[in-house]
């Protein structure tokens, strides 16, 4: 074969490769072991000039994937003689966090959130039915109690509400469903803080739906807590929508 001759243009062409920043390969490898367990909570990871070393990374490229780490949840930072990197285990609050990020940067329209607790909620009524203990009980009854207490305070009355909705995901036992709810209570929350949206009637229901609802769970009724939980949050979400034509409330403060 004849020699291609000098100075002729290859036609081989490679598209443009993306390399990773050294700190996010760092972040990687740390958060793949918290994940596997190999390091397991509270444990301190090497002081900074120890991480330098053994990686051969700057010292910029360390405190860069400590802090995506420590975003993340990872890990938490203390400062002082007695500080460091320790690691941490996800949290609820950690799933919370990012869908509360995630309803508010999109701009959810409270109808979404709405429709997406009446999806879950009568799961987390008959697992709670199935799996609640005395404590929790007791959690759900004082959330009742004060949800009654609130008259006509809307604040008082919302933060009881959301109590028992999050009280009713954690007697579920499913931590997942729990952080669900944690996020989209909070998000229904600042959506309905108004006196238009959640008048005297729909109070009145409401507290008459928990009570019924938590009786079937403190019966173990798995079915009709579900079926009770179905028709609360349906009726809840079409009282407060009704009260505004239009139902493209979006939820940001």
């Amino acid at each position: 074969m004849a020699d291609s001759p000098k100075g002729a243009r290859s036609a081989v062409r490679l598209a443009p490769m993306e390399v990773p920043k050294a700190s996010d390969v760092l972040a990687e490898e740390l958060r793949e072991r918290i994940l596997s367990g190999e390091f397991v909570e509270d444990t301190q990871l090497p002081p900074e000039r120890d991480l330098v070393t053994q990686t051969q990374m700057s010292r910029s490229t360390v405190r860069e994937a400590l802090r995506i780490l420590e975003v993340q949840g990872l890990v938490r930072i203390k400062s002082g003689r007695a500080g460091g990197a320790f690691v941490q285990r996800p949290s609820q609050d950690s799933v919370a966090t990012s869908m509360s990020l995630l309803i508010r940067g999109r701009q959810l329209r409270l109808a979404d959130l709405l429709q997406t607790r009446e999806a879950i909620e009568p799961v987390c009524a008959r697992l709670a039915a199935q799996n609640r203990t005395d404590e929790e009980l007791t959690a759900l009854d004082e959330a009742n109690k004060a949800l009654e207490a609130a008259d006509g305070n809307l604040s008082d009355f919302l933060n009881a509400n959301i109590d028992w909705h999050i009280g009713v995901a954690t007697a579920s036992h499913n931590e997942l469903l729990e952080a669900l709810m944690i996020a989209l209570s909070k998000a229904i929350y600042t959506a309905t803080e108004n006196e238009a949206f959640v008048d005297a009637d729909v109070r009145k229901v409401t507290a008459r739906a928990h009570k019924s609802i938590t009786t079937a769970i403190r019966q173990g009724n798995p079915d009709a807590a579900v079926r009770r939980m179905n028709r609360h949050v349906h009726s809840y979400a079409k009282a407060v929508l009704e009260t505004d034509e239009r139902v493209e409330i979006p939820v940001d403060d």
